[in-house]
């Protein structure tokens, strides 16, 4: 890991501004209604008009290029920046419940590394669909482990299916006060824990067994690459509270791929939430674990910034 702050991600990506393009749109409605309520109508009609007609052209473009070549169905759907397209004008390929299982599959290896794991039980409805979810197994000792679960749902969910208004967690074992939560007040909580997203793509520059050190929002974090996953970690060691620079990734004689502090000398599991490995498991000295997966194809963590904090 080199110096903290030498390495500075890519806040956008080579097509991040388009993935973005309806915070600035939504930026610049809320910017027109400084005019009044009819200024801000006009904008919205004006958005409205330009969609409709783009919209069209789009479902035509489609159907022709899907009639002479029917594989394209699934290109279109895998690429994220068309599907994003398709699901705004109600012309994607699949059908809710195969959106948000396969959006579920993406973040199943991260929920992993958590201790947990998501079954998609059944989708339901017409127009406004509820999503049946059944949590199993949780790192109960990790503090973040609440929030970076409801943040993999949401972004799975939301992303995958805008149409889904709610989700029912259903219970492992059997109990009685399971019921339906609501996506809103399901999400309450991470949205006042003071997160919010920021892009990384530099991060997936990261080679097996790398572990670097990149200044985001103004927050020094870790990340290293395991295989083919990423991991991402405040910069603050567990254990004496030191940074983690000059940290290195190796294999330990019981098994898990560990970081081990260069002052202190404590180990860490990097694919299990950052537990401690010395003496007594996952104790208070584990690493914070920051959330880190892929949003709208671009790669992102969740952090508290400055701004979120007031």
């Amino acid at each position: 890991m080199g110096p903290p702050g030498l390495s500075s991600p890519d806040e956008r990506g080579s097509d991040g501004q388009w993935r973005s393009a309806g915070d600035r749109i939504q930026a610049l409605l809320d910017a027109a209604a400084s005019g009044g309520a009819v200024a801000r109508e006009r904008a919205e009609l004006l958005v409205r008009e330009i969609t409709d007609l783009y919209g069209a052209g789009l479902e035509r473009i489609l159907s022709k290029a899907v009639a002479r070549h029917p594989e394209l169905t699934e290109t279109f759907a895998a690429d994220d920046l068309i599907a994003s397209l398709l699901l705004v004008h109600g012309l994607h390929p699949h059908d809710v419940r195969r959106r948000v299982a396969d959006a579920l599959d993406t973040v199943r290896p991260y929920l992993g590394s958590h201790g947990g794991d998501v079954s998609l039980i059944d989708v339901v409805g017409d127009h406004n669909y509820t999503v049946r979810l059944q949590f199993t197994g949780s790192c109960k000792s990790c503090p973040s482990s609440a929030v970076t679960l409801e943040m993999a749902v949401e972004d799975a969910v939301r992303a995958a299916a805008p149409e889904v208004t709610e989700i029912e967690v259903v219970a492992a074992e059997k109990q009685p006060d399971a019921g339906l939560i609501p996506v809103e007040s399901l999400l309450s909580r991470v949205h006042t824990s003071g997160h919010t997203w920021q892009p990384v793509p530099g991060l997936a520059e990261l080679t097996p067994g790398e572990v670097g050190g990149f200044r985001v929002a103004g927050t020094t974090v870790l990340a290293c690459r395991v295989g083919d996953h990423l991991f991402a970690y405040q910069d603050r060691c567990g254990n004496c509270r030191e940074s983690l620079a000059g940290a290195h990734l190796h294999r330990a004689a019981i098994g898990p791929t560990v970081l081990r502090c260069p002052n202190c000398h404590a180990h860490f599991d990097v694919v299990h939430a950052g537990a401690c490995l010395d003496g007594n498991g996952y104790t208070p000295n584990h690493l914070e674990p920051i959330p880190l997966l892929e949003r709208n194809g671009l790669l992102s963590m969740a952090l508290v910034t400055e701004e979120s904090a007031l």
